[in-house]
């Protein structure tokens, strides 16, 4: 059909009561051959069971990626805090759970807050070569003054950790958010180098044995919340530019941001960052890629690519992060996003940044391919095909319209569906029509630019169970939301707003994992 709006997309679909968080199975329906019962993601790292939430930045031991995360085992117990767990990998696609790794509760500081480990090679700290040591956060007394960095220690290879006693290796100097060590090794110079997160400062430290730690500078940014998991890493463009890059997890919602990962790229002289601007870019617009990493990619034999980096965050919000159905049957709450590869590039303006898609490790998963070739639409089409975990790829041509995109996860009478497109001058990703974990209704469709003079536009879209995640224009932009489908809701629609296109290859794949 023609003639079709935004309004007549949405119209009857908002999900209103608390109650539908709790959908149930429905009746029995055929589902696409990679699927599993409940909620838990077909082909996205989940934790095991219980809690999880900021992830750890990966680190290559011994030919594997070790993948540490904050877990609490007592979370269905109603009680706080969390550990390191541990999952390894050799191609961060497929995890094998380790156990826990960092424990909690066995000092007087409790519980284990995010940081950052290392591969100590030449034995800087004194616990022998190769030793992997943890700096981390914690809070003896929960209170965002007291906050400091501890240090803990492995010499078999990362498995398990021992406290390097009970003090912290970084206290506080009386500053309030004071957390969320990220350490680098700058061989340059023959020093260990800390990223901290210091309320809206970045603080950077040095180091020459992982202990003893100075202040050297700071980098400030307001105006996007409390900053949080800090990052810093070199990385090579295409052309041979070579851009420092520093990142925080932030909320800039109040501003009409993110509530994502924000970077700046710019240059590092060992003590100060300085930045190429003072507005930082966002490496996803959705609602839910928070407390990200980046880490090395290395090859096989453990070399280092210094063109590409990894990035995983986790698909939760602190605005709704206890709101999931995934405990209901699953008995779990955490889901990763899928790692990306990410890459430096430079704009026709001359400026640089960087770009996302996912970890190329995922072609070997593929169960199953459905190809669809080139779909002219105008209005409204559906597709025959039904699935709740796959991927969708298209390229999106047109001569005149509004808007166009797909419908993702739609109900068998057209009143649910997630909706991922462009329209005018804007990409998004809308999770309103959907049960929604946003009870405020808020936080329902996000925003990243589009140039609508192009007439083009190219979707590589993530669905699973209870995620999307839309990469526009070969990862330029990148939507990730959490969202929580009934299980009947399987549909898939291509739509098109005053006016018609073509989708171009249109490809679904599902994976084995």
């Amino acid at each position: 059909m023609g003639g079709i709006t935004r309004r007549a997309l949405f119209a009857g679909s908002a999900v209103g009561a608390a109650g539908a968080l709790l959908p149930t199975a429905g009746p029995a329906v055929a589902r696409p051959r990679t699927a599993r019962a409940g909620y838990r993601a077909g082909y996205h790292f989940t934790v095991p069971e219980q809690w999880k939430n900021d992830p750890q930045r990966p680190v290559w031991i011994d030919g594997s990626y070790h993948y540490y995360y904050l877990h609490n085992a007592d979370y269905l117990a109603g009680e706080i805090g969390t550990a390191w767990r541990l999952a390894t990998s050799t191609d961060l696609v497929s995890f094998t759970d380790r156990g826990i790794a960092v424990p909690k509760n066995t000092t007087a500081n409790g519980d284990v807050w995010s940081g950052s480990a290392v591969v100590d090679t030449h034995g800087t700290a004194g616990f022998g070569a190769g030793a992997v040591v943890v700096l981390a956060t914690m809070s003896p007394h929960d209170g965002p003054a007291d906050q400091a960095q501890y240090l803990y220690y492995s010499t078999d290879g990362g498995r398990t950790f021992t406290p390097h006693g009970t003090d912290p290796v970084l206290p506080n100097p009386g500053v309030r958010d004071f957390r969320d060590p990220k350490v680098i090794r700058d061989e340059e110079r023959g020093r260990w180098v800390m990223a901290l997160a210091e309320n809206d400062k970045v603080g950077f430290y040095h180091s020459a044995d992982l202990r003893a730690w100075t202040y050297v500078s700071g980098f400030v940014k307001g105006g996007i919340g409390v900053l949080e998991c800090p990052d810093l890493f070199r990385i090579r463009a295409g052309d041979g530019t070579v851009k420092w890059v520093l990142g925080v997890s932030a909320n800039g919602k109040a501003a009409g941001l993110p509530n994502t990962y924000a970077y700046w790229t710019g240059s590092f002289d060992g003590g100060a960052f300085t930045a190429d601007a003072t507005d930082p870019q966002w490496l996803d617009h959705g609602w839910d890629w928070y407390g990200a990493v980046t880490f090395d990619k290395r090859g096989t034999d453990g070399t280092l690519d210094e063109g590409t980096r990894y990035a995983i965050g986790w698909l939760n919000n602190w605005d709704y992060a206890h709101i999931t159905p995934t405990i209901d049957g699953d008995g779990f709450n955490g889901t990763d996003s899928i790692v990306r590869e990410i890459t430096l590039k430079r704009a026709g303006d001359g400026t640089y940044h960087l770009a996302s898609r996912p970890v190329a490790a995922l072609d070997r998963y593929v169960s199953r391919t459905v190809t669809l070739g080139d779909l002219e639409v105008e209005g409204m089409h559906l597709l025959d095909y039904r699935g709740t975990a796959y991927e969708l790829t298209c390229e999106v041509t047109w001569d005149q319209l509004t808007g166009a995109g797909v419908q993702l996860r739609r109900s068998p009478d057209g009143n649910r569906h997630i909706d991922a497109g462009v329209h005018r001058d804007y990409a998004y990703l809308n999770r309103r029509p959907t049960v929604s974990p946003d009870m405020t209704g808020r936080w329902q469709e996000s925003h990243s630019p589009f140039d609508p003079a192009r007439r083009e536009v190219r979707l590589r879209i993530l669905v699973d169970r209870t995620s999307v995640e839309m990469f526009v224009d070969d990862g330029r932009y990148v939507h990730s939301s959490a969202a929580f489908p009934y299980l009947v809701d399987t549909g898939l629609a291509l739509y098109t707003v005053d006016g018609k296109a073509v989708f171009r290859n249109t490809v679904i794949r599902e994976f084995r994992v």
